[in-house]
């Protein structure tokens, strides 16, 4: 195999590599650069290829190709299989993204939907190289301890409120070699596991698929940021298989997760047997009282309606106690049920959440904030009231 910069005759941005029998043309982008759509439509135009590969999944081809696919999302079923955090954070990165490409007047992914359109119109054949998106994110998810979680969604949410001023100069600096090596260590610094499963997996998932992809001429549109480990990993086989397992929930999670309400009753039944009828008491008050004041307050951050706010006060000392449900699904079905979505409300999503007052005001993403917020509050109120109750009884 050889790989090489571009020749004169395609853009800077392409890096050609050759396989026995054929040549990939890798068309490095940033999502959101009006130059990369250019360099797409040049490249196509001037290999002319058999196959054309880009970096979507069937899932992603879908929401770009149809934007009203968010009327069709059930809000309740999200709730019910326990997505809610999930799709608001496929919401964040959406809006962070949205919110650079209307300042550049460039629709995020317009360089992906130029090769598909081109696919089309040159008779080549069109290859989704990359891995389910739902697929990447649960192995980001299952791959982190609770604390970097909640680091990491915390860094998300802020991302909300974070309003710098990006230009199409600085977008195209991405795209350079040295700027995303410096990116790439950065997220490996703070988050090593999500650059692992976000970044370095799928380059050898996109490298397989555009091994893979019929034809002697391919080209493939791909973020800047894969081309280097695309070059290095096209060459060797990968087994696809194992990249696209969603990894099973920790056995230990599970022990956790019933421990820690088995120990909190022990604590109570130990508190009436060293204090009596009265330190039991207080241990069952701390419980209610941390538990269903730090959960009603994330639903209440979130702007939940009253209702919600009350379901999760209730709700959260006794759903602590079953692993089997969260309290911020009670709070969010109470919010969905109590402001229930309209079709305008899906239909705006993808405007509202541009901007933080549209993210809390639009139902939808409400009801999601609602939702992870709760859990959240809940999740403390477990640390908190179970510290405070250990200390009370030992």
């Amino acid at each position: 195999m050889t790989a090489t910069d571009s020749s004169s005759s395609l853009p800077a941005s392409v890096t050609s590599v050759t396989l026995p029998g054929r040549t990939v043309y890798l068309v490095g982008t940033a999502h959101v650069s009006r130059q990369s759509v250019d360099d797409v439509r040049h490249t196509v135009h001037a290999v002319d290829p058999d196959t054309v590969c880009v970096e979507l999944c069937p899932a992603r081809y879908q929401s770009l190709s149809d934007p009203e696919s968010w009327r069709r999302m059930d809000v309740y079923r999200v709730i019910r299989q326990g997505k809610a955090a999930f799709l608001l954070m496929q919401l964040i990165l959406q809006a962070m993204y949205r919110r650079i490409g209307d300042r550049l007047g460039v629709q995020p992914g317009a360089e992906m939907l130029a090769a598909v359109e081109l696919a089309r119109t040159h008779g080549a054949q069109l290859v989704l190289a990359d891995r389910d998106v739902q697929v990447t994110l649960k192995r980001v998810w299952g791959g982190m301890g609770w604390w970097t979680k909640m680091r990491f969604f915390g860094q998300l949410l802020w991302s909300i409120f974070d309003d710098e001023e990006v230009d199409a100069a600085s977008v195209e600096r991405l795209k350079e070699s040295d700027a995303l090596t410096a990116a790439m260590a950065e997220l490996a610094e703070g988050f090593p596991e999500i650059k692992a499963r976000l970044i370095d997996e799928r380059d050898r998932y996109l490298a397989e698929k555009i091994r893979q992809a019929p034809g002697e001429r391919i080209v493939a549109v791909v973020g800047a940021g894969h081309v280097p480990g695309i070059v290095r990993h096209i060459e060797e086989p990968c087994d696809l298989a194992p990249l696209e397992e969603v990894p099973p929930p920790s056995p230990w999670g599970r022990v956790v997760a019933w421990l820690i309400p088995a120990l909190i009753v022990a604590l109570v039944v130990l508190g009436f047997f060293r204090g009596g009828a009265a330190l039991t008491g207080e241990a069952v008050l701390i419980w209610f009282g941390v538990h269903g004041t730090l959960s009603a307050l994330g639903a209440a951050v979130a702007l939940g309606h009253p209702l919600a706010v009350l379901s999760a006060l209730v709700a959260s000392p006794f759903t602590s106690l079953n692993p089997m449900i969260a309290a911020g699904w009670v709070a969010g079905l109470v919010q969905a049920w109590a402001r229930k979505p309209t079709v305008a409300d899906l239909e705006a999503l993808p405007q509202s959440i541009l901007t933080v007052r549209g993210f809390w005001t639009n139902p939808v993403s409400r009801i999601l904030l609602v939702v992870v917020f709760a859990n959240i509050g809940s999740s403390l109120g477990t640390f908190i009231s179970g510290g405070w109750i250990f200390a009370k009884v030992l």
